[in-house]
């Protein structure tokens, strides 16, 4: 198995990345942040793709970057966190841009740029006993991987600044509350859950997706008057999909519809 390893089901169309440094956690280095940046440009560029899984291997989803890969030498640290995060940085611009939803699957520890890399995916199915930490500072350190982006718009401005000057952990209950995360199973129940949140969203209207993404994505952005355009021109785009016509014909027949994630 490599450092970042895709897997595609073309009959769902699930793809799934799996990250895949058990001995360290999965901390993050640079081959391995170029691996999952390679893997995320494959899976964009792939018109059967529906849904992303992101998943950790072993016993943490990410617990953070990998700080020994600083400390073979400080002279050079900074040109080390350049190349490190000219990867990630690619790699969340891919997440957000994606038609398709983004479920992270997390387990074990979510620190760091791991707690970052979460935030960028679209929905979070956390087992019982995940512990969600940003703990920058316990390095001398700001946060990075869009996490001054994300967690103030997910959590507030008041309670990122808890996780981010105080380096407060939550469990997943506890995120669960907050809105960090979508929901918390039984740690066996991890992966049928995710795997059945993932058809859910498979068998949706992905180029609706897309558009839904776009339009949050920009909100903070726009005025109210600009938003609304956005949101005008992106509906009438919906309209011409293939899509859209099942749903709305299927809405009216009284019958589940069947999406295909096609503009025709």
């Amino acid at each position: 198995m490599s450092l970042a390893e895709l897997s595609l089901d073309a009959a769902t169309g699930i793809a799934t990345i799996t990250i895949n440094r058990p001995e360290v956690m999965n901390a993050l280095n640079v081959p391995l942040a170029e691996a999952l940046r390679d893997v995320a440009l494959e899976v964009r560029d792939d018109a059967r793709v529906r849904c992303v899984v992101l998943r950790g291997n072993g016993r943490a989803f990410i617990a953070g970057g990998d700080l020994a890969s600083f400390a073979k030498d400080f002279e050079v640290a900074d040109q080390v966190a350049d190349d490190l995060l000219n990867a990630l940085h690619v790699l969340v611009e891919t997440l957000r841009n994606i038609d398709a939803p983004v479920i992270a699957s997390v387990h074990g520890a979510v620190a760091g740029a791991g707690l970052s890399l979460m935030t960028a995916c679209d929905l979070v199915i956390a087992a019982q006993g995940t512990r969600f930490m940003i703990a920058y500072d316990r390095i001398g350190a700001s946060p990075d991987c869009g996490g001054t982006y994300f967690l103030p718009r997910l959590l507030g401005r008041n309670k990122a600044a808890q996780l981010m000057f105080l380096s407060e952990t939550l469990d997943a209950e506890a995120a669960l509350a907050a809105g960090l995360i979508y929901k918390v199973v039984a740690a066996d129940a991890l992966a049928a859950s995710t795997a059945e949140l993932a058809t859910r969203l498979a068998n949706g209207p992905t180029q609706a997706y897309g558009n839904y993404k776009r339009l949050v994505e920009k909100t903070y952005d726009r005025s109210l008057p600009e938003q609304l355009e956005a949101e005008r021109n992106a509906f009438s785009a919906n309209t011409r999909t293939a899509d859209f016509r099942e749903g709305v014909s299927a809405f009216l027949g009284k019958r589940p519809a069947q999406f295909k994630g096609r503009s025709q």
